[in-house]
């Protein structure tokens, strides 16, 4: 996903797009025409976005200047790519095409953000929604013509989703907290405590209160699952306080979920609806994949050999977390 803004000075047009690490992985490969070192030239990048986001104004293709680029830095993940298109005279209205996700990926899409007309309006534009036409001043004695866009909201939404189901650690975490034993009360208390606290962190660092680095947050994300597989596999009875567990790295987790948007250097203005949509999108996806998997624990529940399936289910667990923790141990200390 990227996040972009449009801003309009006389006759240019401002177009500030912030790439996210996967993006930025997928514009090093090969299908974009592009290698990108891990310190290496960025330049490319801005020709990159020059020639798959195209602008027109009043029906008339504006020119891309040379963009510039500031690149990630050990603090900051994302790259910020800034291109100035010279149209002709004062842009009325503007059509934008974003072809990136011919190079990005199918899944690839930008939310994009433009203050005019005294407004601020986000819309999506994506694989199967490659334009969007906007008014950025009203003609004279007419009614200024309607945006044609996707939502920002669902955007965010959209994003929170994805970002659990590919977040292999958080779903490790979930699956080995309700492994953990107990009834459906048990089950909700987990899972509830768990919401609760990485809502609030999520909140916390993306609002910029409190945000540690991800060299501690990411071992500890994954010390998480290696603590909670070892208590399935070493403690029999664990389940009526499983929820303190669930809440304390829950708080860990949320700081891990913020990375996400983190990555896009948002706006304060855009923060709120971004936070809360996000938030719904990550809670939607893991009640998706606990209904999923929840007549399979009640199934284990009701077996004579439980005990086992949960010991081996969760040494499995257990291995994968060791695997996150060693290689995050070692990214950190940057061998």
């Amino acid at each position: 996903m990227g996040y972009a803004t449009v801003s309009l000075h006389g006759g240019t047009v401002r177009y500030s797009l912030t790439l996210g690490p996967d993006a930025l992985a997928a514009a090093g490969g090969e299908a974009a025409g592009v290698r990108l070192a891990p310190r290496g030239d960025y330049a490319t990048l801005a020709d990159l976005v020059a020639r798959k986001v195209g602008i027109s104004a009043n029906g008339v293709r504006c020119e891309p200047v040379p963009g510039t680029v500031t690149p990630p830095t050990s603090d900051r993940a994302n790259a910020v790519v800034i291109i100035d298109y010279a149209c002709p005279g004062t842009p009325r209205e503007l059509v934008l095409r974003d072809d990136l996700s011919d190079v990005l990926g199918n899944d690839y899409h930008t939310l994009v953000r433009v203050e005019a007309l005294g407004s601020v309006q986000q819309y999506t534009l994506e694989r199967d929604r490659r334009e969007a036409l906007l008014a950025v001043a009203a003609p004279s004695g007419r009614p200024a013509p309607e945006v044609t866009a996707g939502s920002g909201v669902f955007a965010f939404f959209r994003l929170g989703i994805e970002h659990i189901l590919t977040g292999v650690d958080h779903l490790l975490f979930v699956l080995a907290l309700v492994l953990g034993g107990g009834g459906i009360g048990s089950l909700f208390a987990v899972i509830t405590a768990f919401t609760v606290a990485h809502s609030i962190t999520l909140a916390v660092a993306v609002l910029g209160a409190a945000s540690p680095p991800s060299w501690i947050v990411e071992p500890v994300i994954a010390l998480s699952i290696v603590y909670v597989a070892a208590e399935n596999i070493f403690l029999r009875r664990t389940a009526s306080w499983r929820w303190a567990v669930g809440f304390a790295f829950g708080l860990v987790h949320g700081f891990g979920f913020a990375g996400a948007l983190l990555d896009l250097d948002l706006p304060p203005a855009a923060l709120a609806g971004a936070l809360v949509s996000f938030n719904l999108g990550v809670e939607a996806g893991q009640a998706a994949v606990i209904a999923a998997f929840l007549p399979v624990l009640l199934w284990f529940r009701r077996a004579a050999w439980e005990r086992q399936a949960v010991t081996a289910l969760s040494a499995l667990v257990l291995v994968a977390g060791l695997a996150f923790l060693v290689d995050r141990v070692l990214v950190a200390a940057n061998w």
